[in-house]
């Protein structure tokens, strides 16, 4: 019985902590004012990563930096598409074009000045990185960024173009 508890919780422990959901359904708003809804972001059937940032948050202007530098490259392997979410707050989101603009980011950019994403996706600390299959499933998380974790994008990128 013992083994059989052990076996049953290793089991639900394992279902809680599998990354493979949706995007949930919040409605937000591209650099342009167009609405759209996070749920059916999709990259004709590619995969795609969608990258939490700030203006004010050095450590994922420096990701998107980064990423820049090799996102063609990227693109013309595996097609792979990115969609920046600003986090920034109303009084903040004027900087937001500016920035993108300064920087060259050649990103869908996608404006979350409510928190609504964020939150609907436990979100807590900025750079916060997400990476979904073709279908839409968010297969990959990761937050934070240090030089180089780019790499580590780009190969679970590649790994789901083999599947």
């Amino acid at each position: 019985m013992k083994k059989f508890l052990f076996i049953f919780t290793l089991v639900l422990f394992a279902a809680a902590h599998k990354v493979s959901a949706q995007l949930p359904a919040v409605t937000l708003k591209t650099m342009d004012g167009k609405t759209v809804s996070t749920d059916t972001l999709r990259n004709n059937g590619k995969p795609f990563i969608v990258d939490f940032f700030a203006t004010w948050c050095k450590p994922c202007n420096r990701e998107l930096d980064a990423v820049s530098e090799v996102y063609q490259d990227w693109q013309d392997e595996t097609g792979v598409r990115i969609f920046a979410v600003s986090i920034d707050q109303g009084q903040n989101i004027n900087k937001v074009k500016p920035l993108v603009d300064s920087h060259n980011w050649d990103y869908d950019v996608l404006l979350d000045p409510n928190g609504d994403f964020k939150r609907a996706l436990g979100v807590q600390m900025i750079p916060y990185v997400l990476i979904c299959d073709g279908k839409g499933n968010i297969v990959y998380k990761h937050n934070g960024y240090a030089d180089g974790d780019e790499e580590e994008l780009i190969a679970k990128v590649r790994e789901l173009i083999k599947e």
